[in-house]
């Protein structure tokens, strides 16, 4: 048996889950301040579903085999696709703008580098049904929500707007055709951060031109501005700036297009979206607008310790029961009791020494711990703080329904443990 996982695939010990929660949280919480309501989907989808949106070249990418049913199918490698199926099978019975949010793990064939594995998790928000620029605006805004949540702010992060069909329209007036310009515009986008002799040798007749715009020598968007404009109203002005070096590659983007960046330029894109109006329809649903973003774990968990910030660590237990061996029918009982009450209770089914259960208490990060030894027979437990070591005692009897009543109950410990 091997002890790594498989390349690209991450194990998550205790520490690191609590990490991921952590974003997971701040990823939620924003949604639900946005009024995004959350979904999911199958990680399993049939392969058709990506190869209808993105083309045949993408399945080099993708997790796919032919199942028993003979169907071919996929490992999810990006939840656009499942929610267009699911908002044309159902949009009817949603009131529009249709605003869903998910936290999706997702699977791609990738060679595996700093912020980019093959699988990972991503929170995706999408507005389905409205075509104002102000539902990219508000999106962006929940964005920088989310960031702020984790610690990050504008001087640690920048949203970077531009507009892919301000894009279409200057490479027409180029003279770049209609089914030329995908090929064009993902060029442009691995091209951002390359130099001017890489540029200027695989865009040819088109690199001044480009150099122009990306030296901001160009008109504006009309989109951009007005989006800028609602970002700015939202109180996220600051976080964003016009940047035309964003195209996003994906052809289905239609409109105003933005990533997220570290503001130092060390890291991939911690987030991207835009508008992508088309898709809907030909995945064979409604003819709907739609704007979304991704943003996934593993670029911005790099970005966080660049940062430094500190993420929720692993918790244990509040209580931990320490209990003679003689009296653990008595702590069991107690341990089931309080656990219906709402509080996290744990203890050492083995009943080992009473000073290797204090230890396991420690080692396991309890607050409490309750010491059920020999004082029970006179009505009286131990209570300790482990972290000041102060100790008390506290009250127990039998209610008239056999329930074990401690008194002080749990939330009044604090106040008698000096």
């Amino acid at each position: 048996m091997t002890g790594q996982p498989l390349p690209g695939f991450r194990d998550f010990f205790p520490p690191e889950h609590a990490a991921l929660r952590g974003i997971f949280q701040a990823w939620r919480e924003a949604s639900r301040c946005g009024g995004f309501t959350e979904y999911e989907g199958p990680e399993l989808e049939s392969l058709e579903l990506y190869t209808e949106k993105s083309g045949d070249e993408i399945v080099g990418q993708l997790y796919h085999f032919t199942d028993k049913g003979d169907r071919q199918v996929a490992l999810r490698p990006e939840m656009t696709p499942t929610l267009a199926r699911m908002v044309a099978s159902q949009h009817r019975n949603y009131r529009k703008p249709i605003k869903w949010f998910s936290v999706p793990r997702l699977f791609r064939y990738e060679r595996p580098q700093k912020g980019r594995h093959r699988e990972h998790y991503q929170w995706n928000c999408d507005i389905v049904g409205e075509k104002s620029p102000m539902a990219e605006a508000e999106l962006i805004g929940v964005l920088c929500l989310g960031l702020s949540l984790l610690g990050l702010g504008p001087k640690d992060v920048v949203v970077k707007v531009s507009d892919r069909s301000w894009w279409d329209a200057f490479l027409e007036k180029q003279g770049v055709g209609e089914t030329e310009r995908p090929t064009v515009l993902r060029t442009l986008d691995r091209l951002e951060s390359a130099t001017t002799e890489q540029r200027r040798e695989k865009l040819g007749a088109l690199a001044g031109a480009v150099e122009a715009v990306w030296e901001g020598k160009s008109a504006d968007s009309e989109a951009v501005g007005q989006v800028r404009k609602g970002v700015e109203a939202l109180g996220y002005g600051d976080w964003c700036e016009t940047d035309y070096r964003v195209v996003r590659g994906l052809a289905y983007y239609t409109g105003v297009v933005f990533e997220v960046h570290d503001r130092a330029g060390k890291l991939r894109a911690v987030a991207g979206g835009g508008r992508y109006d088309d898709l809907l329809k030909r995945l064979g649903g409604e003819d709907l607008p739609a704007v979304g973003f991704g943003m996934g774990d593993a670029v911005l968990a790099e970005l966080l310790r660049e940062k430094k910030i500190t993420m929720p660590q692993a918790a244990g237990a509040e209580i931990f029961i320490v209990a003679e061996a003689k009296e653990q029918e008595m702590a069991l009982q107690i341990t089931g009791q309080l656990r219906r009450s709402g509080f996290s209770v744990d203890f050492d089914p083995g009943a080992g020494k009473w000073g290797k259960q204090l230890e396991m208490a420690e080692a396991k990060g309890a607050r409490w711990a309750l010491l059920v030894g020999r004082e029970v027979g006179e009505g009286r437990l131990g209570l300790k703080e482990l972290a000041s070591r102060k100790q008390s005692e506290i009250r127990w009897k039998s209610g008239t329904d056999g329930k074990i009543c401690l008194e002080p109950t749990p939330g009044e410990w604090a106040k008698v443990c000096i």
